[in-house]
């Protein structure tokens, strides 16, 4: 049996992997399936800030480097870069404020602008769009990402990244990172809280 194309799919869940209240965990950060539950690609944690996504196989996909601009301080941005395998940039994010989860705003490989945005602060849905939702009313929306809890008693948490035809194979590259990026500020290795 063939694996599906990770960026043909309009729809893939992002998801902290099961492990053990008793034991240290030792797994991937991240794991990507289609919503049936097909395995596509793990994430890992290489360096303190430096992630990588990889099919299942083995192929590495992409790097994204986590840098905050002035250290820890609460109000500072967090910037994004996305690396491919031959060391080229193919994207970057940013996120500012005090609540960084609130808009996340990036830019693809060929430079298209898109902001993934929670519209209401409690709400567990963001959506994708080409212009700021914030600025610009009722923008088209390419795409939107859901989260929920998968365990209680853990905490570990799920994504539901849904997009339109009308993002290509890089652009959905893009836009997986970018769940990924919105877990890492929400959920920092090493923390324990969700925002």
């Amino acid at each position: 049996m063939t694996e599906p194309d990770l960026f043909g799919l309009t729809a893939v869940v992002v998801r902290q992997p099961k492990r053990s209240w008793w034991r240290r965990y030792r797994g991937p950060e991240l794991a990507v399936a289609t919503v049936e539950g097909t395995p596509l690609a793990e994430v890992t944690n290489i360096a303190d800030r430096d992630f990588h996504l990889a099919r299942m196989s083995g192929e590495f996909i992409v790097r994204i480097e986590k840098r905050a601009r002035f250290g820890l301080l609460p109000m500072s941005p967090t910037h994004f870069r996305f690396i491919d395998a031959d060391g080229q940039e193919v994207g970057r994010a940013r996120a500012s404020g005090p609540v960084k989860t609130r808009q996340l705003s990036f830019r693809t490989e060929r430079s298209r602008p898109l902001f993934l945005t929670r519209l209401a602060h409690l709400s567990a849905e963001w959506q994708l769009t080409e212009t700021d939702p914030l600025r610009t009313p009722k923008p088209e929306t390419l795409g939107r990402v859901t989260a929920s809890t998968v365990d209680k008693l853990l905490g570990l948490q799920q994504y539901v990244a849904e997009s339109t035809p009308l993002l290509d194979a890089s652009e959905r590259q893009t836009f997986l990172a970018m769940v990924i990026c919105l877990h890492l500020l929400r959920w920092p290795p090493g923390d324990g809280s969700a925002t």
